[in-house]
């Protein structure tokens, strides 16, 4: 079995006091309903088949937040590289500058079986919510494998892994 691979986004922007401030987003679906620290993450989402994971973690980023994710070009990414999550699944990442109202957060969709064998089947958003944090508060939201993501970011923006 292959192994799975995602590709997603990391935003994140400059407040006026000079802090970084990152946008994570929380996973919807009934599974992640009472989870909140680690259970955040980068937009991110699959890989297609013969799908460039750039182009993925581009396509994501539009579905996972809606018409209101930044435009981005290909040419402003920051090549975070790949980590693997503790299930396996290998995530490539890439950061840009960028804003994002979270209030205008609209997520693709997705349907599955709920309660487990009722034979009913519920929509639910890829994503519930998003939001942006500092990087203390975004460490601890994150999944414990993406922090690897904020360390470098913020080796290449010149800051340390500290804040």
């Amino acid at each position: 079995m292959a192994t799975k691979r995602s590709a997603g986004i990391l935003l994140y922007r400059h407040r006026d006091d000079g802090e970084t401030e990152f946008l994570l987003v929380h996973p919807g679906g009934p599974y992640w309903t009472k989870r909140d620290d680690g259970a955040w993450s980068i937009p991110k989402g699959g890989i297609e088949a013969d799908e460039d994971s750039r182009a993925a973690a581009l396509r994501e980023l539009d579905e996972e937040l809606g018409s209101a994710a930044p435009d981005l070009e290909p040419s402003e990414l920051i090549d975070l590289g790949s980590i693997r999550q503790r299930a396996g699944k290998v995530v490539d990442a890439w950061a840009a500058r960028g804003d994002f109202d979270p209030t205008r957060l609209d997520s693709n969709t997705f349907e599955m079986e709920w309660p487990p064998k009722s034979g009913r089947e519920v929509e639910f958003p890829e994503v519930d919510r998003a939001d942006w944090f500092d990087l203390d508060v975004a460490r601890q939201k994150l999944l414990p494998a993406q922090g690897e993501f904020l360390d470098r970011l913020l080796a290449y923006l010149g800051k340390s892994a500290g804040g």
